[in-house]
């Protein structure tokens, strides 16, 4: 099994730790970006296998952890609309409002409806005509392509029942932000796959070329992420700054190309409201002017207001990689999967829920 088999041996992933080991003489601090990784990271034992000197922080890798509070609260009040579908992917369904849930208002018999794909969501639209149909556009450049797509394929079919209310974040600026937060001392970036497979390699070059900071891209096996980290501690031991991708097999230099034109036509990019790092700009995409009519935001005329996170909950400055949720005093005895206080401990990418899972782990 190709590409799979070999970066799941533990033979590999022993010899790259080892080398990790032998390379590796001062302290050194990596952010994993992507959710995903620090998931992978946990349920392979990588973090408990490095030497002590080497730290791995968790960013702000999650896109339904980093989607603003005041959104939230927004799209459940949107839900008490007779007249408009709510449709979304699944993670979004448990995240807490200040007030209630999707979860909770679909109990109460609110039309909210998970799929798989907004393209899922324009067949629902056109079967259901008489009502709004609104596509929560929660995601980073994943999961961007194909929104765009679905408005593409709705303004072709004159299909005016059917909105997205735009809340997709992207990556690299948001880095950036990271980076000059004086607080945080990154030595590194482990950059985010998903991301990655739709932007390429490129957008990451300015890591290096301004601020002197080596980034790895990487995918999610034992073995990728050993070897991403073995080339970020070569780079930082002897003082190279370059971005590298060893994750070839599915992410090209310039990204996917298709995918890209895909977004370019469809949206521009705007500022955006991350939880916890506040409105950083040029950090997300909205649709541009053409497809206004698409726009839920502008169509329903919604003002997301940004309101307060949970009392208590520490998931923005979890996202920042400036606490753990061991920091966090409701962190598995109030919050957990089951009774999620905030919006970390909902995904399956959240760094809340990864400590949970493997909570024995610190």
């Amino acid at each position: 099994m190709k590409y799979v088999k070999e970066f799941r041996d533990p033979a590999f992933v022993k010899n790259m730790i080892k080398k990790i080991a032998k390379n590796s003489n001062k302290e050194i601090t990596i952010m994993e970006v992507c959710g995903t990784h620090t998931m992978s990271i946990f349920r392979s034992g990588i973090r408990d296998l490095l030497p002590q000197n080497i730290k791995l922080i968790s960013g702000p890798g999650c896109p339904v952890c980093v989607t603003s509070q005041g959104y939230i609260d927004s799209v459940i009040e949107l839900s008490n609309n007779e007249d408009i579908i709510i449709t979304t992917f699944g993670d979004m369904m448990k995240v807490p409002g200040n007030k209630s849930s999707l979860q909770k208002e679909k109990a109460l018999g609110r039309d909210i409806r998970m799929v798989f794909s907004p393209l899922d969501v324009v067949q629902i639209a056109k079967e259901n005509p008489h009502k709004e149909v609104v596509f929560l556009g929660v995601g980073f450049e994943t999961t961007a392509p194909a929104i765009a797509l679905s408005v593409e394929i709705a303004h072709r079919e004159n299909i005016k029942n059917y909105s997205v209310l735009q809340s997709i974040k992207t990556m690299p600026a948001v880095m950036k932000q990271l980076v000059l937060d004086k607080e945080l001392k990154i030595d590194g970036f482990l950059c985010p796959g998903h991301v990655s497979t739709i932007i390429g390699a490129k957008p990451y070059e300015f890591l290096a070329e301004e601020f002197g900071i080596p980034a790895v891209v990487a995918g999610f096996e034992a073995g990728d992420i050993a070897m991403g980290l073995y080339e970020l501690l070569v780079m930082i031991q002897n003082n190279v700054s370059e971005v590298k991708n060893v994750y070839g097999r599915l992410v090209k230099y310039e990204g996917n190309e298709k995918a890209l034109e895909t977004i370019d036509n469809i949206m521009k990019v705007c500022d955006s409201n991350w939880r916890g790092l506040g409105k950083i700009e040029d950090t997300g995409l909205r649709l541009k002017d053409k497809y206004s009519l698409f726009d839920a935001e502008k169509k329903l005329d919604i003002k997301v207001k940004e309101t307060k996170s949970l009392k208590g909950c520490l998931c923005g400055e979890i996202l920042k990689g400036k606490n753990t949720p061991h920091d966090c005093k409701l962190f598995s005895k109030v919050c957990n999967p089951l009774n999620p206080i905030g919006a970390c401990m909902v995904s399956e990418e959240g760094t809340c829920a990864a400590y949970y899972k493997y909570k024995n782990i610190k």
